[in-house]
């Protein structure tokens, strides 16, 4: 099992994360998912009028094994955590519950950088920041300062013998202006190559850029993209993890017979949310395999996971559930309706129609004896 422990160190901060008690080396497997968000009706779903409480465990109930299955777990946290009054879409903050909920279901690290990074104005920046650190939840994106900026970039998660830099930008912040001295990590290709040499000097064997970009709803790529990752990669990062369409856009690597280079996931659609519209009620976790040999850290295999937010009406309440589609897509009997089966099918659908024919050099993972394998197509 995960135990990860974190140490402050200056110029960056770095995580260390044991398995079975003891550091391992050679292999590590990096999970990403798409987009956290917490709409009013998550909120309300959230919440114990016995006990005045809110809770967001049960939304992760039958993604967790998948999470923890990873050696590390990164997320985008779309939402800030404000304080109350919590709210939804447009200006979200959410309880802090949700991020407790989070590291109870296996993440290792969040990443803040995105359009909803300043709802909540700089207070808001300033309070997801404590929260975090109280719950003891790696994280990057934003900061309460220039100074804590460059004493805490890049973040560093070491597991097995391999240290992965984490770095995280976004095109924006829904035009808010983010009040000095607080700082939302946008879109600069100058910075992002700078922030990559600032890594590969802390150490770094590999260096994961997780960008929020893209056009909303778009199943393509938009030209900006393109031309940011083309950027990126040329100012030398090894893996662009891509989140904000809301929607699922392809995923592309090249291979040699080294592994897999310049993986980009230009889209992994949502993770969790209350947008039910075709398309938006899902989105993909995508898991990556890292070996190191000879002082070399190489890209060996990369796959995702379609995961779907099932949401039925338990005790008069909506609820939200994350599921693996692969391990219910057989299993009609556990929907609540026939439309929520036949929706869940229909994403799948859409998903498998656009990744088949789009994707290079990842595959869909499914279940199988408590292994995620290649679907055979």
């Amino acid at each position: 099992m995960k135990r990860p422990g974190i140490l402050l160190a200056a110029g960056m901060v770095t995580v260390t994360v044991f398995l079975n008690g003891q550091q391992t080396d050679s292999t590590l497997t990096v999970l990403f998912t798409g987009d956290i968000m917490g709409h009013d009706m998550q909120i309300a779903s959230a919440f114990d009028e016995l006990t005045g409480a809110y809770s967001y465990d049960s939304v992760f109930k039958f993604i967790s094994p998948v999470i923890t299955g990873a050696d590390l777990a990164i997320g985008n946290l779309e939402v800030t955590l404000g304080g109350s009054p919590y709210k939804g879409y447009p200006a979200f903050s959410s309880p802090d519950a949700f991020a407790k909920a989070c590291r109870n279901a296996g993440f290792d690290a969040l990443v803040t950088a995105n359009n909803h990074s300043a709802d909540r104005g700089g207070n808001g920046i300033a309070r997801t920041i404590r929260v975090l650190d109280s719950l003891d939840i790696p994280h990057t994106g934003t900061w309460v300062s220039s100074e804590a900026r460059d004493t805490l970039t890049p973040l560093i998660i070491s597991g097995n013998g391999i240290k992965m830099a984490l770095l995280n930008y976004t095109y924006g912040t829904n035009g808010i202006v983010v009040p000095p001295p607080k700082i939302v990590s946008y879109i600069d290709t100058v910075r992002i190559s700078s922030d990559i040499r600032t890594s590969r000097e802390k150490g770094a064997d590999l260096v994961v850029v997780f960008i929020h970009w893209g056009t909303e709803y778009d199943s393509l790529m938009s030209a900006e993209q393109k031309k940011s990752a083309k950027a990126i990669f040329n100012g030398g990062a090894d893996i662009i993890i891509g989140s904000h369409p809301h929607v699922l856009q392809s995923m592309n690597a090249s291979a040699d017979q080294n592994g897999l280079n310049d993986p980009v996931v230009w889209s992994m659609g949502n993770f969790v949310s209350n947008q039910r519209k075709r398309r938006s009620d899902g989105g993909a976790m995508v898991r990556i395999e890292l070996k190191k040999q000879g002082g070399r850290t190489y890209i060996t295999g990369a796959g995702y996971i379609l995961t779907w937010v099932y949401t039925p009406t338990e005790n008069g309440r909506r609820k939200f559930y994350i599921i693996p589609c692969s391990e219910f897509e057989d299993r009609p009997e556990f929907f609540q309706s026939s439309s929520d089966y036949e929706t869940m099918k229909l994403f799948i659908k859409d998903s498998r129609r656009l990744l088949y024919v789009s994707n290079t050099g990842f595959s869909e993972l499914i279940s199988a004896g408590g292994w995620w394998i290649p679907l055979k197509k």
